[in-house]
């Protein structure tokens, strides 16, 4: 029962960092896409924080419960945002922001939660009735922030880094690199097996986001003395 309880204490300290992570995320491309012309997600109501609009059966609500069952950290994600990129005004940039508004996004919100958590952390008295859950809440909210913004940053299709690095090349070039989409599936099969069986290889190439999440957070705590 203790377990149990520990588990549904995750979720719920969670599940509010996770569900704006990812509705911040989708809002950006969609807003980003209309910025350039294309208003086919915007006109889907896409461009709203309203977690309704934007989740995924499995990606926000299965898959998320599966892993905090297993005891890895909520996470997920949500429904991808329609982009039709013949409606940019410019083609080349539009797919690159577009692509990129979604993990800038959440490094913004990342770095404003760390902030927010700094503040708390030295500015409110840790006898506050709702100390405790404020600071693990804030603390998820930069963790998941820093790590869907560099996950998607892997250069892999169709994660958001592919497209902007596609969006660089043309011909022959670009043709070999997006049938590299035809492997990711099979790649993140390997990396989670691996991890199954102990070898967090996601949790190497993911480092450098929980170092900055962390250095991050640590500057914020040096600035306000704590």
């Amino acid at each position: 029962m203790n377990d149990l309880n520990g588990i549904l204490f995750n979720i719920a300290s969670s599940v509010p960092g996770f569900l704006l992570a990812i509705c911040v995320h989708e809002a950006a491309h969609a807003w980003v896409a209309n910025r350039f012309g294309d208003p086919t997600a915007k006109d889907l109501g896409r461009v709203t924080l309203n977690p309704a609009a934007h989740y995924d059966l499995f990606g926000t609500i299965l898959f998320p419960l599966i892993a905090a069952f297993a005891n890895f950290a909520v996470i997920g994600w949500a429904k991808p945002v329609p982009i039709d990129p013949r409606n940019f005004k410019k083609l080349r940039p539009g797919i690159f922001w577009v692509s990129f508004a979604g993990p800038l996004s959440n490094l913004i919100l990342g770095t404003l939660s760390a902030l927010v958590l700094a503040l708390v952390a030295v500015k409110v008295s840790s006898t506050w009735e709702y100390y405790e859950i404020a600071i693990r809440m804030l603390r998820f909210s930069v963790f998941i922030n820093f790590i869907l913004a560099f996950f998607n940053l892997i250069p892999l299709p169709p994660l958001d880094g592919s497209k902007m690095v596609s969006s660089f090349l043309r011909g022959p070039a670009l043709y070999k690199y997006e049938q590299l989409a035809r492997y990711t599936p099979v790649i993140f099969i390997m990396i989670m097996a691996l991890s199954f069986m102990g070898i967090h290889t996601i949790g190497y190439l993911l480092l450098p986001a929980q170092y900055l999440a962390n250095a991050t957070v640590f500057s914020f705590l040096a600035l306000f003395g704590g």
